[in-house]
């Protein structure tokens, strides 16, 4: 099974969650191995719930959570 970067992107969360069954975390991986956008990616991706997990709504200025939350609002899937 071979993945596309499109479709690594999609994975990523349950990668990361360790929700992936061995056939998809197997070409998840493969992918991985090919291709350093992707890899990069997941990097970015780590870090970022890495630094979003100490984050507390508190500790963002008001406007900035406006307009993050007015951003969230338009991305597909939620809501």
């Amino acid at each position: 099974m071979d993945l596309t970067c499109r479709e690594l992107v999609e994975l990523v969360s349950d990668y990361v969650e360790g929700d992936l069954d061995a056939r998809h975390r197997a070409a998840f991986e493969g992918h991985l191995t090919a291709c350093e956008g992707c890899e990069a990616y997941l990097e970015q991706m780590r870090t970022t719930i890495a630094l979003t997990g100490r984050l507390r709504e508190d500790d963002l200025d008001p406007a900035v959570r406006d307009r993050l939350l007015t951003a969230l609002r338009g991305y597909p899937g939620t809501g």
